[in-house]
């Protein structure tokens, strides 16, 4: 870690959405496992801004554009992403976009459908906010390490990649900090033109 003053450092939004959790009723395991996956991830000095918020539409939608305004160059969401009455994640977040990444939905249903047929009803977007890309992720940890990361074979060859690879490029092409991966978790693409040399 002596070396992370070398790395841009960046400022990270993790929002865990759950009317429960953000009402005592049980324990939040969302922040804590977007974190922990970050800072095993991530070789940049990162400040997290956490937040712990109902499933209500405008509350949400509030949250993202306050994350964004505050210099958060990614955003991530778990939870409300499903068919239920009360799932407005994905609403919220497309009611900020400036634009639409569709890829990262299509890239997370295909991880998800690996593992539970129900993975088609999940509804999770990402999209860009001025410099800012937020992805809605799901709710449960063991999926949101599996959707971020991919999944790998026995010999730890890569089957199905991640979200997270296509993640640092696209952070570098809205303008925000230059992104380095711990290769181990997750080896981000760039085109050669696109890396930085050190």
């Amino acid at each position: 870690m002596s070396e992370a003053g070398t790395f841009d450092p960046v400022r990270i939004g993790i929002v865990s959405i759950s009317d429960r959790a953000s009402s005592g009723v049980y324990e939040d395991k969302g922040l804590p496992a977007l974190q922990e996956w970050l800072q095993r991830a991530l070789r940049n000095p990162i400040r997290f801004e956490p937040r712990l918020i109902p499933d209500e539409q405008a509350g949400i939608s509030a949250a993202l554009i306050e994350l964004v305004d505050a210099g958060c160059s990614l955003v991530l969401t778990t939870g409300g992403t499903g068919p239920a009455l009360r799932d407005v994640t994905p609403e919220a977040t497309l009611a900020v976009a400036h634009k639409e990444m569709p890829g990262f939905g299509e890239q997370m249903r295909q991880i998800s459908l690996r593992f539970v047929p129900t993975a088609i009803l999940s509804r999770q977007v990402a999209v860009v906010r001025d410099r800012s890309l937020i992805i809605n992720l799901p709710g449960q940890p063991k999926a949101i390490a599996e959707t971020l990361e991919g999944l790998k074979d026995a010999q730890g060859a890569q089957v199905v990649p991640g979200i997270f690879a296509a993640v640092p490029y696209c952070i570098d092409l809205i303008g925000g900090p230059y992104l380095e991966t711990d290769e181990s978790v997750c080896k981000a693409f760039r085109p050669k033109s696109a890396i930085r040399s050190r």
